[in-house]
């Protein structure tokens, strides 16, 4: 299980990423803040990460990185909006965490056949199972 600080960093990281369109959408705060209720961090932290972010750190886990580029996948899709910027964005997240660039455009090129391009979860894992193996 991963410790406050790692928490700490995959909020920040998602808020940084819901910022990237300059506004927080009130759909996207609520997903964010149920993330943050299921990592056990509180409301007060949680929206002091808004104008403090936390440095990023990376995850030791496979699956815990593959947890958090889904998350992003969702929080990218929430709006039905996705611009190019985004999809730049989500990638660059996705190859910084150590996820392999051919499963990131995998998944990226599969949601769009999804409905509301959610991708479930285990066409995700079977995508990242098949490059970590």
């Amino acid at each position: 299980m991963i410790n406050r600080v790692e928490k700490l960093s995959l909020l920040s990281e998602m808020i940084a990423f819901a910022q990237s369109d300059d506004q927080i959408r009130s759909i996207e705060y609520k997903f964010l803040y149920s993330i943050a209720k299921q990592l056990d961090i509180s409301k007060d932290d949680f929206d002091y990460l808004f104008d403090h972010p936390v440095t990023y750190i990376h995850l030791k886990s496979h699956s815990e990185r593959i947890v958090q580029f889904h998350r992003l996948v969702l929080l990218m899709n929430l709006d039905h909006e996705i611009s190019n910027k985004e999809l730049v964005k989500v990638h660059n997240f996705g190859l910084r965490m150590g996820l392999g660039h051919e499963s990131i455009n995998r998944v990226l090129d599969l949601m769009e056949s999804f409905p509301n391009k959610m991708v479930p979860p285990d066409f995700l894992i079977d995508i990242f199972k098949v490059q970590y193996n």
